[in-house]
């Protein structure tokens, strides 16, 4: 008996562990999506995303919610990245930045 519920733990273990690491995966995948498409808004635009590549995943993932607020989901979602929708949002976001950026750089210049 003692046998059978140590084999069953193990199953248990070995089976949260496929599903926890399936999640990182995940993530990981999602996370690079988001810098790939806060990347190519930074290209689209003059000027740099602040932070580097912190500051285009972050581009990207804000894009994402942007971007799906005002066209929906259109085209392909891949790693739960809607492309078209994220670029879009992305690039609005990376504008904005880069508005803001100009605006307070001419008010240190006073």
């Amino acid at each position: 008996m003692a046998m059978v519920v140590i084999a069953v733990l193990v199953i248990l273990a070995i089976s949260v562990s496929f599903w926890m690491l399936g999640g990182l995966i995940q993530l990981l995948l999602m996370l690079f999506m988001a810098g790939l498409v806060g990347w190519l808004a930074d290209l689209a635009i003059p000027g740099r995303l602040p932070y580097g590549w912190l500051g285009a995943i972050a581009a990207g993932l804000v894009g994402s919610w942007l971007g799906t607020l005002l066209i929906g989901h259109v085209g392909p979602s891949p790693f739960g990245i809607p492309i078209i929708p994220a670029l879009v949002g992305a690039i609005i976001l990376a504008v904005g930045l880069e508005l803001a950026g100009k605006a307070l750089g001419r008010r240190r210049a006073y």
